[in-house]
């Protein structure tokens, strides 16, 4: 019952363990502002690639005619937007 009655009346730590308590709450708060400015930025990244990888043509032809004593060779390009293709289509 004495060792149960010391250990409740001891106050040797608590200003340490408040200071711990504020110090960690502090560094939990930056972590979350972090994290959140991580992630943005992540998805403003992969919306440029989304975007880069939608500005290739895809849709290039080389077309030739080819006979007994010659040939034409001919190549064009046909593209049209996609539906949301522009930078900053995303929120």
């Amino acid at each position: 019952m004495n060792t149960l009655n010391t250990l409740l009346n001891d106050e040797a730590g608590f200003i340490v363990s408040a200071e711990l308590v504020l110090i960690s709450t502090i560094a939990v708060l930056g972590l979350i502002v972090g994290l959140s400015e991580v992630a943005l930025n992540i998805n403003n990244e992969l919306e440029d690639v989304g975007t880069a990888f939608n500005c290739v043509q895809q849709s290039y032809c080389v077309d030739g005619f080819r006979g007994h004593k010659g040939k034409t060779e001919m190549s064009h390009f046909q593209d049209s937007a996609d539906f949301c293709s522009g930078e900053f289509d995303i929120n």
